[in-house]
Formats: structure tokens, sequence, C-alpha cells
């Protein structure tokens, strides 16, 4: 049986791996979410920003929590 090296994240209990599953899909969400909002007629996910500026409200509050929910994608590019 080959020995895996220190860190192996089959080493980690399930609940941590998850987690970091988990934590991948905070990023893509918001960018969709930031998306959705800013199209023009393309389905407006909060319904009182309806003819609204395209860059004011919620479109930037979605980019910026994409921003700072990229973290754990970052830490995954930066390890392979």
């Amino acid at each position: 049986m080959p020995v895996r090296p220190a860190g192996d994240p089959r080493d980690r209990p399930a609940a941590r791996r998850a987690a970091d599953r988990l934590s991948l899909a905070a990023a893509p969400t918001f960018a969709t979410m930031a998306l959705l909002t800013g199209v023009p007629g393309g389905g407006d996910i909060c319904s009182a920003a309806q003819g609204a500026w395209p860059l004011s409200g919620m479109v930037p509050m979605y980019l910026l929590m994409s921003a700072f929910h990229s973290a754990p994608w970052l830490k995954l590019v930066s390890s392979r």
C-alpha cells in the first residue's frame, strides 16, 4: 500500500472535505447573482430594483461578496 504524503485531503474527516467543497460554491453563486441582477430584464432578483441604474445597489454588493469569497478558489489554484 503506497504511503500518502502529509496533508493528503483523503486524511481529513468527511465533514471537513464537505465544508471545503461547499466553500467553493459561494463565489460563483454571487457572481451569477450579480450577472442576473445587472442584465436589464434578465430576471431581477430584487423586484424593488427594477428600473434602477444597473451599477447601483445589488450588483456592486454581489460583486464584492464574490470577491471576498474567492479565497477558496485562489487557494485551490495556487496549490496545483
